[in-house]
């Protein structure tokens, strides 16, 4: 049996993507604009020790098998080959004529990009301060500069909010900060806490919108960095502020609002009453938080996959829940709930402006952060894209309030945050 008919038997033998393999087989419509090449038994062995995503991507971050053009595409025309559940018989047929066991031993290490169960149990305890920090370092320590060509000059890392569909990334970012703000009711001389705040984009638009005293905190420390030198020329420095540092430690409280924007992916379950309860106790009486992250669609699936694709090579330690558990959790706190919305398909938006930024630079890119690494975010992305559209994860903002012993939430009688009030950010 070729590989090429085992690529049909999995992905079906109408897929629109061109194969070829070092066997010398091929499948699919020549001169397709998606083509995937199978370059050394190597990918083969991944496949067979690791069935499914993993293996894919180990195969294709080593470089053993290669996609070219569109990565969302190629997904989106492969996704018989990722629904697929594959019994055991059928798995013992395709080992066989695979080669049988030499597919599967010797055992090939995955490539470097990945990080294992073992060595990230070197780092402590689950969520513990120390593993947390190692998690977010390997995810946002990169390089600052691979990330301002795939984010922009916004530099933020999270689902913007678009006014339309044909809006730029760069206006989505503005708008997605601006209604965080206005959610939030933000007024000249607030104090504002943003935990996770990346590389600083909510603490600059507080500040400079809305001569509000902003505060951000991030575990990354080139996060911290940058931040801190955009602020310096910026001429924010009297309102704004970005520590490199772990949210549990912020010594201040009495805050009038909370931001924090895509950081509870990162909590953990077992933290997320803590995680409520700290902020919930930063802020005065009559303050917000506004909290925005991913979320799964439902609370029927685990929410640790630590076998999968996403939790090996790009958010170690991540963890989704349902947004109803996030709400209740939030309630059950002390929060009123005075807002909800799913932005999934806004994050969709985001993920394709992002992958079309890393294939604008490509080269440089890869020069940069290296092969490996560049493949791991031009899969994630296009995946992730792909996730949204399908509502396999969503993106959710709640808004919460600590209300004032008399039930006073000083609260407007209907949602004044839309629509946008911002322009076209000149470059």
């Amino acid at each position: 049996m070729t590989l090429a008919e085992i690529f049909e038997s999995i992905a079906g033998p109408d897929a629109p993507v061109e194969f070829s393999a070092y066997d010398g087989s091929t499948a699919g419509p020549p001169g397709s604009d998606v083509r995937v090449t199978v370059r050394s038994p190597v990918a083969v062995s991944y496949l067979a020790q690791a069935p499914g995503a993993l293996g894919l991507a180990r195969a294709y971050v080593s470089g053993h098998l290669d996609v070219d053009g569109d990565m969302y595409t190629a997904l989106s025309r492969l996704s018989r080959a990722q629904e697929t559940h594959v019994d055991w018989a059928e798995r013992l047929r395709l080992l066989r004529a695979l080669g049988g066991l030499k597919v599967l031993v010797p055992r090939i290490p995955p490539p470097p990009q990945e990080v294992r169960e073992s060595r990230r149990l070197l780092n402590g305890r689950r969520h513990s301060k120390g593993r947390d920090a190692s998690a977010i370092s390997h995810h946002y320590d990169v390089s600052n500069r691979f990330y301002e060509w795939v984010l922009g000059p916004s530099m933020a890392y999270t689902c913007a909010c678009y006014p339309s569909a044909d809006a730029s990334l760069e206006l989505a970012q503005a708008c997605k900060f601006d209604l965080v703000a206005r959610k939030l009711g933000l007024r000249p001389d607030m104090r504002l806490l943003d935990v996770g705040c990346g590389w600083g984009g909510m603490v600059m638009h507080a500040a400079r919108e809305y001569g509000v005293r902003a505060l951000g905190v991030t575990l990354s420390e080139q996060q911290a960095l940058w931040a801190q030198q955009a602020i310096k020329q910026a001429g924010l420095e009297d309102l704004a502020e970005v520590r490199h540092l772990d949210y549990r430690d912020v010594p201040e409280t009495g805050f009038d609002a909370i931001s924090s924007i895509g950081l509870t992916e990162h909590i953990g379950k077992q933290n997320l009453p803590g995680y409520f309860g700290l902020l919930f106790g930063k802020l005065k009486t009559g303050g917000r938080l506004l909290n925005h992250c991913i979320t799964r669609p439902d609370n029927a699936s685990p929410s640790i996959r630590r076998s999968g694709f996403i939790n090996r090579y790009v958010f170690p330690d991540g963890e989704l829940e349902g947004p109803g558990y996030l709400i209740s959790l939030m309630n059950d706190t002390g929060f009123e709930i005075r807002h909800e919305e799913n932005l999934r398909e806004h994050y969709a938006l985001t993920l394709a402006a992002w992958c079309a930024n890393l294939d604008a630079h490509w080269e440089e890119a890869v020069a940069e952060v290296g092969q490996g690494t560049a493949r791991v975010w031009r899969l994630y992305m296009a995946g992730s894209r792909l996730g949204f559209e399908r509502n396999v994860v969503q993106l959710h903002q709640v808004l919460g309030v600590k209300l004032a012993k008399d039930g006073v939430a000083s609260m407007p009688l209907r949602p004044d945050w839309e629509p946008a009030r911002v322009a076209e950010p000149v470059a």
